[in-house]
């Protein structure tokens, strides 16, 4: 029997609290975790786990969409509880998660250190070691585009580049599903661009949306504000048309 759970988590950065939205994938004996929260969050994790009826000793593989921190955040401390769960991420991003190249986010950061104003250096200084404190993990499968993972009927590797370059979506044709991780988000009730202004390819991030269209899909979810509610199809033509 196949299932897929949304995972919402509060959590509070930098004083607000915000929701974030990992996605399990249950089939038969698997256990499928996308994306997998801030540093320190797995307590939250559990608790929104046992909510969906499982347990994190259940999960039997962790897809990273990308190296953000708040997706990735816990993935080494995960990997250390869970030896025996397969980490399953973009054979770009694979280098930044084990640690062999920098996050791309930290380069961003501090590439534009030098433009910020004085008062503010101390608090991007203080993100830029958080970023580079993250632990890393060894990826066990390195997937593309077009690769289809064999768990709900299949699952298609939709790479969607420019929020980052390795990042992934996640189509699933049997229940016409798109885990879009941050290729999209959910605000006031509309798509948009995640962070347009720190997406580090805005080009390529629009084509992703434009690529997410050739895709039927009936349910969109996405890792900032869970589940769209409305007509995809147009919600993304709208978006893409905005620039």
């Amino acid at each position: 029997m196949h299932g897929c759970h949304l995972l919402s988590i509060e959590v509070i950065t930098y004083g607000a609290s915000q929701m974030i939205t990992p996605v399990l994938l249950q089939d038969g004996n698997e256990c499928i975790l996308v994306d997998c929260g801030y540093p320190d969050s797995i307590p939250q994790l559990a608790q929104a786990v046992a909510d969906a009826g499982f347990t994190l000793e259940r999960i039997t593989k962790i897809i990273a969409t990308h190296h953000d921190i708040d997706h990735i955040g816990s993935l080494g401390a995960l990997k250390r509880m869970l030896p025996n769960a397969d980490i399953i991420a973009h054979e770009i991003e694979a280098p930044y998660l084990e640690g062999t190249l920098k996050s791309q986010r930290q380069a961003q950061a501090e590439s534009t250190l030098h433009e910020l104003p004085r008062e503010a250096v101390p608090g991007a200084e203080q993100f830029i070691a958080l970023l580079a404190s993250v632990e890393k993990a060894a990826v066990d499968r390195q997937v593309r585009h077009g690769d289809v993972l064999p768990w709900c009927g299949g699952v298609e590797v939709v790479h969607t580049p420019g929020h980052m370059s390795g990042h992934i979506s996640l189509y699933l044709p049997a229940s016409r599903t798109m885990i879009a991780g941050d290729a999209v988000v959910i605000e006031e009730g509309e798509l948009r661009i995640a962070n347009p202004q720190y997406t580090l390819d805005l080009e390529e991030a629009v084509a992703s949306v434009r690529r997410l269209m050739s895709y039927e899909i009936d349910t969109l979810i996405c890792y900032h504000g869970g589940c769209f509610q409305g007509d995809v199809q147009e919600a993304l033509r709208d978006l893409a048309s905005r620039y």
